[in-house]
Order: structure tokens, then sequence, then C-alpha cells
């Protein structure tokens, strides 16, 4: 079954992580020095929180996937969308290695389709030296990218 995904830059992580603690009534499933992150069953969702986008707010939003088969059909979804996707497999973002397809939206707002494969120690396999301004937290960040410009 698929799950909804959002995240959010915030400016102060723990001030962040205690307000959604009280907001889930959890502690999240997720934490490390620069990110949260909550499983939630009810509503179905995995909402994440980082520190590490230059942009404050809404970072990007998602869909889940539980395996290979649901991302591909998420993303003959995108594909039927006309939008162009980026597709990355096996990448390093968020503590995890996972396949994705990144789209924007008409209103400029990046969506992930993703299959998480395994979690992994750091939030990306290499961290750039550089963040763009409109880099996202997760969102790849190098010049041919033009499906998450937000």
């Amino acid at each position: 079954m698929k799950r909804l995904h959002v995240h959010i830059a915030v400016e102060n992580l723990t001030e962040s992580i205690n307000f959604y603690q009280q907001l889930f009534a959890c502690e999240p499933t997720v934490k490390h020095e620069d990110y949260a992150k909550w499983m939630l069953d009810d509503p179905r969702v995995n909402f994440a929180i980082s520190d590490r986008s230059n942009k404050l707010g809404l970072d990007h939003l998602g869909i889940q996937a539980d395996d290979a088969t649901e991302l591909q059909a998420i993303e003959q979804n995108l594909k039927a969308t006309q939008a162009p996707i980026e597709t990355q497999t096996q990448t390093s973002c968020c503590y995890s290695n996972s396949n994705k397809h990144w789209v924007t939206d008409p209103q400029g707002i990046a969506w992930e389709a993703f299959h998480s494969l395994n979690s992994i120690p750091t939030f990306n396999a290499e961290k750039p030296v550089v963040e763009p301004e409109t880099a996202s937290a997760c969102c790849p960040t190098d010049d041919k990218n033009t499906s998450c410009s937000g």
C-alpha cells in the first residue's frame, strides 16, 4: 500500500520535533541531528523534516511505494502527466538508499515517487560543497535537473 510523503524544511529542528511529537502523539521513527521522520499509519504518511534546505516550508511531496511493482505503477502515472521525469536508481538520500522518480507539478512543487531499499548512516552518500539556493533537501542539484527546481 502506498504512503503519502511530505518533507518540510525547518529552521529549528529541535523546536519542530517537539511540535510534531505533540501533533502526532509519538516520537519520530527516525531521528538524526539534521533530520527526523514519522512513519504514521493514521493518516498513512511518511512525514519528514530537516534543516538542510535553504528555503523553509514545503520542501517536496511524494508517494512512497512498498515495492518495485508499486513504484513502476506510479512511474506510469507520472509519465501520463507528460512532465519531465528524472529517474534515480540506488540513490542515497534522507538516510536511505532508494529508487526514485522526480517530477515538478504546474505550480513548481517537486514530487518524488520512491521505493526505499535500505537504511544508510548518512543523509546523502556525499555532501555537496555548495548547495544552490533552489535546491531542496532531497532533490538532486545538478544543472541538468529540470524536474526538481523547487
